[in-house]
């Protein structure tokens, strides 16, 4: 490794201002500095701020993202057995000709069988991710001839794990194109963006090609089997006869996308970020208090005509995206309210439009996504009114 270290140290120059190939310096610099620490230090009188930095950010961050990765593969894999096994001989696709090319069986109650198709379908489409957000992270760094930031790492994880299994490469890829770019940089990248890169995507692909975001057909990734998700069964034929228990929900084998179906993979992620400082527990807080508030309004108001009234706070709280959302999504630092007053307000209004969403419009029965794109779009406003109103009290003081 020490020669690995000379050598890159050697080609620096060659990449400097000086050197031979500066408009790819922010190349480099992402390859020293991902193998490496930085060689350029600080001299002289310094005031250190923190031992973070966004490089160890974006790493807690991704591990806290393990346990959903797991429970995607696990689940995306069950579901696709348990579909399977229940049709005559194998269903074509290069995926299960892996299958057969490996002999693995298909077998719903095997943990290997399981991982093993759900990383064949996890797996393409977080490479795609990685090679399209990259190439955007980086054409813009060159030519604004800044540091490539690591936070594409994250996004292109995240953004798989809300996608359902089923989804079409390369609709996703145009659609994680316009979110990047649409997204994030052209306010001007990491740090400036005003709405969640990764949400703002799932966002385009659902408007764009509704046919592969939506009905019981994309949930689970084998022709000729449909599934409904808990709250889109319930949203059409209410809880009675919906064939999924509260602990499966909550464990995660249920049909969804293949982050978000594990309310416990989840709350493990929580409890790192949460730990580590690197999420806001207001934001989840407030998140959950008012979307359990609203719902339970709902609940105990009750409907003839519509079947979400009957749905549990509990259960809205293990089913769809709301545990990812909360979790990873609405507590992004960039997108999200920065003043400690202005999270509880922003989680709240957050909690509030999920519930009003899922259950005032049935026929839009997650609403996690759209809640938390408004919520970024009205964090700024949020945190202008929580300043306003301290230098307000501030001025009172001072003038008493």
């Amino acid at each position: 490794m020490a020669g690995l270290k000379n050598f890159l140290e050697k080609q620096s120059e060659k990449f400097g201002k000086d050197g031979k190939y500066p408009l790819f310096y922010p190349v480099f610099e992402m390859i020293d500095t991902f193998l490496y620490t930085p060689s350029d230090v600080t001299d002289g009188n310094i005031h250190i701020r923190d031992k973070i930095d966004l490089k160890r950010i974006m790493s807690i961050v991704v591990i806290a993202l393990l346990p959903c990765v797991f429970m995607a593969l696990l689940n995306t894999g069950y579901q696709a057995n348990v579909a399977v096994e229940n049709l005559a001989g194998y269903p074509e696709g290069w995926r299960f000709a892996a299958m057969r090319l490996f002999d693995i069986p298909v077998n719903s109650s095997s943990f290997f069988s399981n991982i093993f198709l759900g990383a064949l379908y996890f797996l393409p489409l977080y490479i795609m991710t990685l090679v399209v957000g990259g190439f955007w992270e980086v054409l813009f760094a060159v030519v604004r001839k800044h540091e490539i930031a690591e936070a594409f790492l994250v996004t292109s994880l995240l953004y798989p794990l809300i996608l359902p299994p089923a989804v079409p490469l390369w609709q996703a890829g145009v659609a994680l194109s316009l979110g990047i770019v649409l997204g994030k940089e052209i306010f001007g990248g990491t740090g400036r963006n005003i709405v969640n890169p990764a949400l703002i995507a799932r966002a385009m692909l659902f408007f764009s090609y509704p046919a592969s975001m939506s009905g019981d057909d994309v949930w689970v990734a084998v022709d000729g089997v449909t599934k409904a998700t808990p709250l889109s069964y319930v949203s059409s034929s209410g809880v009675s006869g919906m064939g999924y228990s509260l602990w499966d929900t909550f464990i995660g084998f249920v049909p969804g996308s293949m982050g978000e179906t594990s309310a416990l993979a989840c709350l493990i992620g929580a409890f790192i970020l949460i730990i580590t400082g690197i999420a806001s527990w207001r934001i989840m807080l407030s998140m959950t208090v008012g979307m359990l508030l609203m719902t339970g309004v709902f609940y105990l108001t009750g409907s003839d005509t519509n079947p979400m009234f009957q749905m549990s706070p509990v259960w809205h709280f293990v089913s769809g995206g709301f545990a990812f959302g909360m979790v990873f999504m609405a507590t992004d630092p960039v997108s999200s309210a920065m003043t400690e007053t202005g999270k509880f307000v922003y989680g709240f209004l957050i909690g509030i439009l999920t519930a009003l969403i899922r259950i005032v419009n049935p026929a839009f029965s997650e609403g996690v996504m759209l809640a938390i794109i408004f919520g970024n779009i009205f964090a700024p406003i949020i945190d202008n009114f929580v300043i306003n109103a301290n230098i307000k009290r501030r001025m009172q003081r001072d003038e008493a």
